[in-house]
């Protein structure tokens, strides 16, 4: 059995291109580059996804040339703000969660947060927790792959990478990670805010009473019972928040 190099080198190209825009991604993208994930399984995801979309990419120019070692660090670009975009919503979200802690109180109680590498407010990981299931459950991480497959036909590899004015779109879409905290937490924030106004009145009319001894408890239980009622909201929050994500997507990858 002879090996026909003529037929391996355009499918090595193929799949260098596939593999640049893949990894940019799955480097930043929920889920795909959660640092909790091994990073041999993070790998393989990767080295099987470039596989699959391989066929999809073009195999123009060469990438042992140096427009085409260019171009393959602009695919890296190209998938790392795809990824980035996502992730803004996801952070928002956890920002959010991380508002109503600090509105009840809970600013003090923190955990290791695993992205990050330091510690997060709880009630951030908790939210950042059911937004990544709802993430799932409704088929995010295979519309995001389906995404990534259809821009090597809206933007082969080898055109030009992202412009000035799609770095700027990037950038200005961090301003979500503070409107959509504020979408995610206003609810239950909205509710302690009644509950501070309240205990403000007391300290007026009991100046003499120690608030902080039973205002705390109180704040803390009807904050949970706020929490509870605002997370009703929070799909419909979140899904706000990925359909501009997903706008900007479409537009960054030529769609």
């Amino acid at each position: 059995m002879t090996l026909d190099v003529a037929w391996l080198l355009p499918w090595l190209d193929r799949f260098l291109w596939a593999l640049a825009r893949v990894s940019g991604l799955c480097l930043l993208a929920p889920v795909f580059g959660a640092s909790v994930i091994p990073m041999r399984v993070r790998l393989g995801v990767v080295v099987v996804l470039s596989l699959v979309l391989a066929p999809l990419a073009s195999t123009a120019p060469d990438v042992l040339d140096p427009a085409g070692m260019l171009g393959l660090v602009g695919q890296i670009v190209i998938g790392a703000a795809t990824g980035f975009v996502l992730k803004l919503v996801f952070d928002a979200v956890q920002f959010g969660g991380g508002l109503v802690g600090q509105s009840m109180s809970l600013g003090f109680a923190e955990v290791v947060d695993p992205q990050a590498g330091g510690s997060a407010n709880v009630l951030g990981q908790f939210y950042l927790v059911l937004v990544t299931l709802v993430f799932l459950a409704m088929d995010g991480h295979l519309r995001l792959i389906g995404l990534l497959a259809d821009s090597f036909t809206s933007l082969p590899p080898g055109g030009p990478a992202l412009d000035a004015n799609g770095l700027h779109a990037v950038l200005a879409f961090g301003v979500q990670l503070f409107g959509g905290a504020v979408r995610v937490a206003l609810p239950a924030m909205t509710s302690l805010l009644v509950v501070n106004i309240g205990f403000a009145a007391i300290s007026r009319a009991a100046p003499s009473m120690n608030l902080f001894a039973v205002g705390f408890p109180i704040t803390v239980s009807l904050g949970f019972i706020a929490l509870w009622l605002s997370l009703r909201s929070l799909p419909g929050a979140f899904a706000a928040l990925q359909g501009d994500a997903w706008g900007l997507m479409r537009r960054l990858l030529g769609g």
